[in-house]
């Protein structure tokens, strides 16, 4: 009977452990493409991010089905969501780029790789919350820390489109780019939520 809910604990340690790697490769997709702007590496993005969806569907469906879970099921829930948020703000971020025909900036490609390591760090977290909690609250403190620095990319980004001359095509322009920035601050925040939620679980567990 152990045997059983141990292996039905390392059923969600695996899938959200699946959940962080794709949204870590998924981030750097996003800093690839802004790199260098190619509808492959769009497409790879995308995939990753329905790969993504794909196990946050099956964890979903385990959490619907099982007793006993690793950590709180509410705790399992959110950490899913905001991990998968982030994997969805940034093909939501390269989707917005073409419909908008929004070209990539010095701004984005900063968060992009701040994005990216903090996907790193929340991945390295996930992956130690049941045997090295201390490490794993290192990470998450990281990934916090990531996210402030990636909010203060996006304010320098949104002023410095203020900026620009007051015509009604800058105007237009500012509000396209404006709208590309948001979808990449809100990755940070979901990987913020994902850091905090990871917190949560460590106090609960120690």
């Amino acid at each position: 009977m152990f045997g059983f809910f141990k292996r039905r604990e390392q059923i969600f340690n695996k899938l959200i452990e699946d959940q962080a790697s794709l949204t870590f490769e998924g981030l750097r997709l996003l800093v690839k493409f802004l790199e260098s702007p190619d509808i492959e590496v769009a497409e790879q993005l995308s995939l990753k991010e329905k790969e993504a969806d794909e196990v946050r569907r099956i964890l979903i469906d385990e959490l619907n089905r099982t007793f006993v879970t690793p950590f709180d099921r509410e705790d399992i829930f959110a950490l899913s969501r905001s991990i998968d948020d982030m994997i969805d703000y940034a093909d939501t971020t390269v989707v917005e780029m073409g419909i908008l025909n929004v070209k990539s900036t010095p701004y984005m490609q900063r968060i992009a790789s701040l994005l990216k390591d903090a996907g790193w760090e929340i991945q390295q977290a996930v992956m130690r919350l049941q045997k090295n909690p201390g490490v794993a609250i290192e990470h998450a403190q990281r990934a916090k820390a990531l996210e402030n620095r990636v909010e203060a990319v996006y304010r320098e980004a949104v002023a410095n489109l203020f900026s620009g001359p007051e015509d009604i095509h800058h105007v237009v322009e500012m509000l396209k780019m404006r709208e590309v920035y948001r979808h990449l601050s809100n990755a940070a925040d979901r990987g913020d939520e994902a850091a905090n939620t990871i917190a949560d679980i460590i106090v609960k567990k120690t």
